[in-house]
């Protein structure tokens, strides 16, 4: 099924391990005028700091998030811990593709893969790879966000995601943010540049 070329637009997927730079990536590459809609996620968990409905994420409740997921609202979801669902809702996709949109989405490393199987040759698929575990500990233990405990949560699953960044089109190691935000521009121009 190829979607997307139906639609007009093309799919752009960043995954990464949390505390990769990955949201930073993403916010220079809007602020930076590329070419590029974003899509907002939903999730169940709360919101962070600033955060705002409808901004950074949609918000809802584990229950309305279970809801939408019977009624087929997403084309990607994962219940990445328990009660903390993540999905990218269709409406946000499609009404963006119709319009002959490129669309970027933040999504972990599952929901990046299937929607890869999903959309095929017109999605690209990019991996942000911290430089080591080490360091990805220390990113998250200096943003300040969370316990301890979710932590070592994340960690021990960025171990995991990092066994699926071989999947992926490309694999960004964000040693250096001025370079990893450059390098990431410049793939996705050629890939939305490509007929």
């Amino acid at each position: 099924m190829n979607q997307l070329k139906k639609m007009g637009g093309k799919l752009i997927i960043l995954s990464a391990p949390s505390g990769s730079g990955k949201s930073t990536i993403i916010n220079y590459l809007l602020k930076e005028g590329a070419p590029l809609t974003f899509s907002i996620s939903a999730t169940s968990r709360l919101p962070r700091g600033n955060e705002q409905d409808g901004v950074e994420y949609y918000f809802l409740s584990p229950e309305t998030f279970r809801e939408r997921i019977r009624k087929g609202d997403f084309i990607e979801y994962e219940e990445v811990y328990p009660n903390k669902f993540y999905g990218t809702l269709k409406s946000e996709v499609e009404a963006n593709l119709r319009k002959g949109k490129n669309v970027i989405l933040d999504v972990d490393v599952a929901g990046g893969l299937n929607l890869k199987k999903l959309y095929s040759d017109n999605a690209l698929l990019l991996f942000i790879q911290p430089p080591s575990i080490e360091e990805l500990k220390r990113r998250l233990e200096t943003r300040g966000v969370d316990s301890p405990e979710m932590i070592a949560d994340r960690v021990s699953k960025a171990r995991y995601e990092l066994s699926l960044a071989p999947q992926y089109d490309k694999v960004i190691v964000n040693d250096d943010i001025e370079k990893a935000k450059q390098e990431t521009l410049n793939t996705i121009i050629n890939f939305i540049s490509c007929l």
